[in-house]
């Protein structure tokens, strides 16, 4: 049978662009002395390469190297992994792709998978633009139809495929097979001559491999016919084989001479060579598959060490990164919380500011605005009242926290009195309605606190303001509400009321205790105010 070998991606693809891992040179310089060597270092570039055409160009060597060891099924195996990091749609990969149909069809032939193997030359055929090579692949398919004994449908293809041949040594093959097929498809053809002269053009060519081929088809000829030129032709054939180092070649001579041997002594010499090669053969090819097998098991292992350590790096790394995100996390929460506690005690500062100018207006002002207003209107003032009022108003003015203890050591209801009635002249009358000790009974402490710093506010901007003759102060609860009524018949406000400093105190203040405030304001009809709050 003369096929063409397998051919690896690049061995007739130049053009190919890659650039080859040291791995893979290593790799090839030891294909033809070494092959284990030159295995594990192509089984190397499949576990660390991150050139998928390279992969597949190792994956395809393997093939190679299994295939000459004769693990077929190993070499199936590898070729389809090869085929899965090829695209179809690059130019670049198409070469390979080719070489690895073309594989798979020569592994299926010697698999006895004929019907397959056509359609792997056929697929083949499709990414090759080389005339040489698709002439070989024809070649090819020509001896799958071949094997299969569909004969007219083999000669077809390798008389094609002949027309086409421009290079000796493919001309001497194509022209064995179409000699061997002519005489299986008719026992009466002669094909000495032309495979006579496919010899001598492979002598010519120094084709050992080709000479190889000859000497065997010829033993084969002459096998029923011519026992002793069977012969002749099958020591041609053992001693082509023995220096090609084939052991499939030796073996299949030694068969032959076997049978073609006129002496028994010869027979049995050459039955007992054949045993021990068939036992040597077998013992080392099994060895080969389990050596193919282990040197995967052992770069897989290294791999997935790598990999176990890669992965623990990762850990660490992720690790550490978790560490820093939580620093970092844990500094801008301090950061965010500093800057929050600064904004609340700002916040606290600001609001006692507040507090105290509040204190400062309601209490000393407006308590020192009362006093004023009763040294204007009140000619007769007693001198020991005006200075008691004065001393009031200093030690509230210097602790104005006493201003609770005033509130708490007499009737509220005098108090109120004591606050409205001052602000009554000649020409203003003030009356208050409704201001009894038990409608403050159940009312707390701060309360009436507010209350009187807000009337106290009322009264002074009525008597700044109003130019009013008559105000009315009304107090009257219902159920748990206390409500105030103000009134006066002043100018009143004009628009929406101006809340300034003042105003806006009692705005506050009133809120402060859960109530409301309400103005009604006419011009030159006077102002109303509206105050309601819990009595408890």
């Amino acid at each position: 049978m003369s096929i063409t070998f397998l051919l690896a991606c690049n061995e007739y693809d130049p053009a190919a662009q890659i650039v080859e891992s040291a791995d893979y040179k290593k790799a090839e310089s030891f294909f033809d002395t070494n092959s284990d060597s030159a295995f594990y270092y192509f089984n190397k570039v499949v576990t660390t390469s991150i050139q998928p055409l390279e992969i597949a160009m190792a994956y395809n060597q393997m093939a190679v190297i299994q295939y000459g060891a004769g693990d077929y099924f190993g070499s199936q195996e590898s070729l389809t992994t090869s085929l899965t990091y090829l695209n179809p749609k690059k130019v670049d990969d198409h070469a390979c792709l080719a070489s690895d149909y073309n594989e798979l069809g020569n592994t299926s032939l010697k698999l006895q998978r004929y019907r397959s193997a056509v359609d792997f030359y056929d697929t083949a055929l499709k990414f090759t633009t080389d005339t040489s090579f698709s002439i070989s692949i024809l070649n090819n398919k020509g001896l799958a139809y071949q094997k299969n004994r569909d004969y007219s449908q083999a000669l077809k293809i390798f008389e094609a495929a002949l027309v086409q041949t421009t290079r000796q040594k493919t001309y001497a093959r194509i022209l064995t097979n179409i000699a061997k097929t002519k005489w299986l498809a008719d026992s009466t053809y002669n094909p000495v001559p032309d495979l006579r002269r496919a010899l001598d053009i492979r002598i010519n060519e120094k084709d050992r491999w080709g000479q190889n081929s000859s000497y065997m088809h010829l033993a084969d000829y002459y096998l029923s016919s011519k026992p002793d030129s069977s012969a002749f032709y099958a020591k041609a054939w053992l001693a082509s084989g023995i220096k090609l180092d084939s052991p499939d070649d030796k073996m299949e001579a030694l068969e032959k001479l076997i049978r073609v041997s006129p002496r028994p002594n010869d027979a049995k010499t050459y039955f007992i060579r054949f045993a021990k090669l068939r036992d040597s053969v077998e013992t080392a090819r099994n060895a080969a598959k389990n050596q193919f097998a282990l040197i995967r098991y052992e770069v897989e292992k290294h791999k997935a060490d790598n990999s176990k350590l890669q992965h623990e790096n990762d850990e660490k790394q992720r690790q550490v990164i978790a560490l820093v995100l939580g620093i970092l996390i844990v500094l801008f929460v301090a950061v965010v919380w500093y800057r929050k506690l600064r904004l609340e005690a700002k916040y606290k500062l600001r609001q006692n500011e507040l507090k105290m100018s509040r204190k400062v207006h309601d209490v000393v002002a407006n308590g020192l605005y009362r006093v004023m207003n009763e040294v204007e209107h009140h000619k007769q003032l007693d001198k020991e009242y005006l200075l008691d009022q004065l001393e009031i108003l200093y030690d509230r003015s210097r602790d104005i926290s006493y201003e609770d203890s005033a509130v708490a050591n007499s009737s509220f209801k005098e108090q109120i009195n004591a606050l409205l009635t001052p602000f009554g002249t000649e020409v203003r009358r003030v009356s208050i309605v409704g201001n009894e000790d038990e409608l403050w009974d159940s009312v707390g402490l701060a309360v009436k606190q507010e209350i009187m710093l807000v009337l106290q506010e009322l009264m002074v901007n009525m008597d700044k303001h109003s130019r009013a003759c008559n105000v009315v102060v009304k107090f009257e609860q219902i159920e748990n509400q206390i409500t105030i009524y103000y009134a006066d018949d002043g100018i009143g406000i004009n628009g929406t009321p101006n809340f300034k400093n003042g105003l806006t105190n009692t705005g506050n203040r009133i809120r402060g205790i859960g109530g409301s405030i309400t103005f009604d304001s006419e011009n030159d009809k006077g102002l109303k105010i509206h105050i309601s709050f819990p009595a408890t």
